[in-house]
């Protein structure tokens, strides 16, 4: 009887071994599998919390119709864009005195936009003309594409050459700004620059109608 209690304690023991052993291994794999999926440049993974409301618009729209959102102390008279470096800098007579992360198009590297539906981010020489509170991407600032050379360009390829291109801000679902760092890491919009909503308020508040925007390849 002894002899039989001695051999159950044992089995019990190797058994309780065998399974920490399992779930050291099961501990081991999950964190492998965590660093393989935030390391997948493919598909990153965005940490912040899925919100599809729209922002709300009414005291934006309010300061804009006043003329009370521009900062005469900050405005800046260019904007230029390097969309190879995905960089924006606003100067203000002749010196930079902002520098901004962006991201572009689907189809940001491949070349000059062309025509509605390409996904590119147009080059050229451009301005500013309108301004927007804008409910699905916080803030926009509106290009003047397409331009004299667009239009003439689309139709010799007999296309339409597209429009509405803008600056915009970040989609609600990322308000806060906790995904930052994927949206910049990585190309998502339909062809217009997108920039961070901090970087947008600072922007928004130096920006007038008509300064001058240069986008390069």
């Amino acid at each position: 009887m002894l002899h039989l209690t001695k051999k159950i304690s044992i089995n019990q023991d190797i058994k309780m071994k065998t399974g920490d052993k399992m779930k050291e291994k099961l501990s081991i794999l999950a964190i492998a599998l965590v660093l393989f999926a935030t390391s997948c440049k493919k598909e990153p993974i965005a940490h912040a919390k899925i919100d599809k409301t729209p922002y709300e618009t009414r005291e934006c729209i309010k300061e804009l119709s006043l003329g009370n959102e521009i900062n005469y102390n900050a405005l800046i008279d260019k904007i230029i864009v390097y969309k190879k470096d995905r960089k924006l800098y606003a100067y203000r007579k002749g010196k930079i005195v902002e520098e901004f992360r962006i991201s572009l198009g689907k189809n940001g590297d491949k070349g000059d936009k062309l025509m509605a539906g390409d996904y590119k981010t147009p080059e050229g020489s451009y301005n500013i003309i309108r301004k927007k509170c804008d409910s699905r991407l916080y803030r926009s600032l509106m290009i003047s594409y397409p331009n004299k050379a667009d239009k003439e360009m689309a139709e010799q390829m007999g296309v339409n050459p597209g429009g509405y291109i803008t600056i915009h801000g970040q989609p609600k679902w990322n308000a806060s700004g906790e995904g930052d760092e994927y949206t910049l890491s990585n190309d998502w919009t339909e062809g217009c620059i997108a920039i961070t909503n901090k970087a947008m308020d600072k922007l928004w508040m130096a920006v007038k109608n008509g300064v001058i925007i240069e986008i390069y390849s």
